[in-house]
């Protein structure tokens, strides 16, 4: 767990790093997309990891030192993404940092509800399947009884001349 807040942390400060050395030379904010997106994704992971308690010992969940290290690298991470907020306003104009923010939060939105759709889908076209392949089963199930009736009407009807001649 440690590892990963730490992988966390320092995507966070490689990203601002990357954002303090290309933002008074970029044209545009796609010239510092990349960078970015390693900064939202490194405190995304610092959150995560503080958040994911499973699996851990009770003593290590709530131990000083690691409550401590949880809170201090979440201000870290919060204190370099607000150093980016001010940079990329500053730079590109003020609300920009919130336009990227919103779109960001829009475009996950979307993800998730393309992907619970495709699964909606899916779950739809496994119960049209099933349906079809139960009413195969049935049909099957009624030919195999009307055959062995009709060979067995056939059978008796043969019996039955065979006794007559």
């Amino acid at each position: 767990m440690i590892a990963e807040t730490l992988a966390g942390i320092a995507l966070v400060k490689s990203a601002v790093d990357g954002i303090k050395s290309t933002i008074n030379t970029a044209k545009d904010i796609s010239s510092i997309a990349s960078d970015i997106d390693a900064l939202l994704q490194g405190q995304s992971q610092v959150q995560a990891e503080s958040n994911k308690k499973a699996g851990v010992r009770l003593a290590d969940q709530f131990g000083v030192q690691s409550v401590a290290k949880e809170m201090i690298d979440a201000k870290l991470a919060a204190e370099q993404v607000a150093e980016v907020r001010r940079l990329v306003d500053h730079r590109f104009g003020s609300g920009t940092w919130q336009a990227i923010l919103d779109e960001r939060a829009k475009r996950i939105r979307e993800a998730k509800e393309a992907a619970a759709e495709a699964r909606r889908e899916a779950i739809k076209k496994h119960n049209e399947m099933m349906e079809t392949v139960k009413i195969v089963i049935a049909v099957g199930v009624v030919s195999a009884i009307a055959l062995g009736f009709f060979i067995f009407v056939i059978t008796a009807s043969a019996m039955a001349y065979s006794l007559i001649t």
